[in-house]
């Protein structure tokens, strides 16, 4: 398996590993929600708002990772949202979720990005250093339905700060069914 960055020349692969991991996982619906995002997430997001990483076999995605850009107007720290992540079906439950996400943070504090947040499933993210966030530490953009899943890690030596504020996030995120 390989890790790369970057999506030139694979928008549809993307799209297709989401639309069906999420399609096996949680029906349909969830599917082509998940799908329909991925396509507007690679479509409409400025390159410096985005960063995706691939597991990759022989050059086809079995994973990806996609951040991008949260901002906090009022405080200075640059931060960074995932969602979504996806292991193909077939290749779930092998380490791939994380060796991804461990080499995608790795990348992005490489890159001088402070804070990395995501809403998901505490146990399987805290198991790359993610723990919960309160609306106090750091606001979701929009109001979150499983506040629970609200986590997120200081990507340098210093602990997670309490982001000062109110968030934005990219406009393909900007959906209230996505949170």
């Amino acid at each position: 398996m390989k890790i790369t960055s970057g999506f030139a020349g694979r928008k549809q692969a993307l799209i297709a590993l989401f639309t069906r991991t999420f399609t096996v996982s949680e029906g349909q619906k969830e599917g082509a929600l998940i799908g329909d995002l991925v396509r507007d997430l690679l479509a409409d997001t400025p390159t410096r708002d985005i960063r995706v990483f691939c597991a990759e076999v022989e050059g086809d995605p079995i994973g990806a990772a996609i951040f991008t850009r949260l901002t906090y107007p009022e405080d200075p720290h640059i931060v960074f949202l995932l969602s979504p992540l996806a292991v193909a079906p077939e290749s779930q439950g092998q380490g791939i979720g994380q060796a991804l996400l461990k080499k995608a943070l790795e990348m992005l504090r490489c890159e001088g990005i402070q804070i990395a947040i995501t809403y998901g499933d505490p146990s399987f993210y805290g198991r790359v250093g993610f723990r919960p966030v309160t609306e106090k530490q750091a606001r979701a953009p929009l109001p979150l339905s499983f506040p629970g899943g609200w986590i997120g890690q200081s990507l340098t030596e210093v602990q997670m700060p309490n982001l000062q504020g109110p968030s934005t996030c990219v406009s393909a995120l900007n959906r209230s069914e996505l949170w």
